[in-house]
């Protein structure tokens, strides 16, 4: 069968192959609608499918761009790949998303891959253990985006949750309904930067409103361990209320909870940082600490969609506020 070229549709519209050529690549501000029509028709009777290759070899860009995410199991990662993707679909760029498990090593092979592959930039939910690497991307000003973390060693834009202040508003909301005793619950922080602010600002915030020892517990430790290891805490002290650190440590807790079969908030009152999609469907629906997943992973997009296509882009921190969602648990 013979390959349709760029030449073919242009006959069979009736216009010059540099028309046809303008359409394919976005350029027909000034084509008239029935041109672009004509154009439209022509590509799809023909079965017209783009020298994708030639396109990237002729305009030094393959279109395409990386995204790390630290799970793809946190909801708050599926939310932000989703606009992400929402972004680079307007812009007619492809994603190519890669789970890094929080493993500096297969943050490293994706990110070789990704380079191997000429991406134009990345997205990344750094894990903090390849600053050698992202000192290299930075001095090459290869485009890349944090995202949910930061590296302050490392120049580049940043955009994440102020997570000082969403532990300060989950603390305060605990204190206001009168829980006195209470329990940060995360997975273990290793060099993941916004564990190890949300454990530091709760140990923090806690002294400096003067709650004492006794009324302040931290458990942060593997995923697997969490369970053995708060069902021990939960039988040793009195705690009246759990914040949960993310999403992956609240399935942990649920466990417990359920398990020892304790009521919420009877029992004990349970607030979780990072608002999940099952919030409303559980009984009695979970207190969270929200932040706008949407929104992020929109601005990181155009972010990086700017510094690819060479527009000004500020290497600045940007931090998010976080909202507090009063639901059953409290």
């Amino acid at each position: 069968m013979k390959k349709i070229t760029m030449m073919d549709v242009a006959n069979e519209a009736g216009v010059s192959k540099s028309t046809v050529s303008q359409y394919i690549n976005n350029r027909y501000e000034y084509m008239s609608l029935e041109t672009k029509k004509k154009i439209e028709l022509a590509i799809k009777e023909l079965n017209y499918r783009p020298n994708t290759i030639a396109r990237s070899l002729k305009q030094k860009t393959t279109f395409t761009i990386g995204v790390i995410v630290s799970n793809i199991l946190h909801n708050f990662s599926t939310q932000v790949i989703r606009a992400i993707e929402d972004v680079c679909h307007e812009q007619d760029f492809h994603v190519i998303v890669c789970n890094a498990d929080d493993m500096p090593e297969k943050e490293m092979k994706y990110i070789q891959m990704l380079r191997d592959k000429q991406v134009d930039g990345l997205i990344v939910f750094p894990t903090g253990g390849n600053l050698d690497l992202y000192k290299e991307l930075e001095s090459t000003e290869f485009p890349v985006v944090f995202l949910d973390r930061l590296l302050p060693e490392v120049t580049m834009p940043a955009l994440l949750l102020d997570n000082k202040k969403a532990v300060q508003l989950a603390v305060d909301h605990l204190r206001e309904r009168g829980y006195e005793s209470v329990l940060l619950v995360t997975n273990a922080i290793n060099q993941v930067y916004p564990r190890k602010v949300r454990v530091d600002a709760f140990v923090d915030y806690t002294k400096e409103i003067g709650m004492d020892g006794s009324q302040v517990h931290v458990l942060s430790r593997p995923l697997e361990e969490i369970q053995l290891e708060l069902k021990s805490l939960l039988q040793q002290q009195k705690i009246d209320a759990i914040i949960a650190g993310n999403d992956l440590a609240l399935f942990e807790i649920f466990h417990v909870i359920q398990n020892e079969q304790l009521m919420i908030p009877t029992d004990i009152a349970l607030i979780s940082i990072d608002d999940t999609t099952f919030s409303t469907f559980i009984k009695p629906e979970l207190t969270a600490i929200a932040q706008p997943a949407f929104q992020m992973g929109t601005q990181a997009a155009t972010t990086l969609l700017d510094l690819i296509h060479q527009k000004e882009v500020k290497n600045e921190v940007i931090y998010y506020e976080p909202q507090l969602i009063i639901r059953g648990t409290t």
